[in-house]
């Protein structure tokens, strides 16, 4: 079983090209929503996260993310602290998620901080989902309500599309213009994936 790692910035498109695997046989597993998750039921990300910000970081057990993002938005030790505790789980249960995909031959995992992360680690090739800037801030105040500053803000506290592009295998345009399923289907040619589908 080979692990395909897709990354990408806020707006890119990282989730239509998880889709577009999905339609082919290859499921994703998408650490943004499964973190979402992790966040409430994982106990061991409970205790650390309330023995650190305190009980009322949880409201009627759901972890309170905007009071989360405020401590860790402008300090990089709430914001290692948080990390420290969220990824190891996180991959622990990707590797449960990834037992029940034995059979295939080809398994993805998306995650906007892939490198960052250290889960690039498990991957045995890495995709960029790239976009011009302006596209990708339209996209995020379409989805999110958020003024441009916002958008930008979160942007700038990411990874740029330059650096991506240097650490992965493979890049996606997803500029609106550019088709992606040609994309999509020269990568599974790449790794001559058509015999497996």
């Amino acid at each position: 079983m080979k692990t395909i790692g897709i990354t990408g910035g806020i707006g890119s498109g990282k989730s239509i090209i998880s889709k577009l695997f999905e339609t082919k046989g290859i499921p994703v597993y998408i650490t943004d929503i499964e973190a979402g998750k992790l966040n409430n039921s994982s106990f061991e990300i409970r205790k650390k996260l309330s023995g650190r910000f305190g009980t009322e970081i949880y409201s009627d057990g759901v972890l309170n993310n905007k009071m989360l993002a405020s401590l860790i938005f402008n300090d990089s030790d709430h914001l290692a602290f948080v990390n420290s505790v969220v990824h190891p789980e996180v991959y622990k249960d990707f590797l449960e998620w990834k037992k029940k995909y034995s059979k295939k031959n080809f398994i993805g995992i998306e995650s906007a901080i892939l490198f960052e992360s250290g889960f690039n680690k498990y991957a045995d090739i890495t995709v960029a989902v790239l976009a011009p800037i302006e596209i990708r801030i339209q996209r995020v105040q379409e989805r999110d309500h958020l003024d441009k500053e916002a958008v930008l803000s979160r942007i700038q506290n990411q990874m740029s599309d330059e650096e991506r592009v240097d650490l992965v295998d493979y890049a996606i345009i997803n500029d609106g213009a550019s088709a992606l399923l040609p994309q999509v289907e020269n990568l599974f040619e790449m790794l001559k994936f058509r015999e497996f589908v």
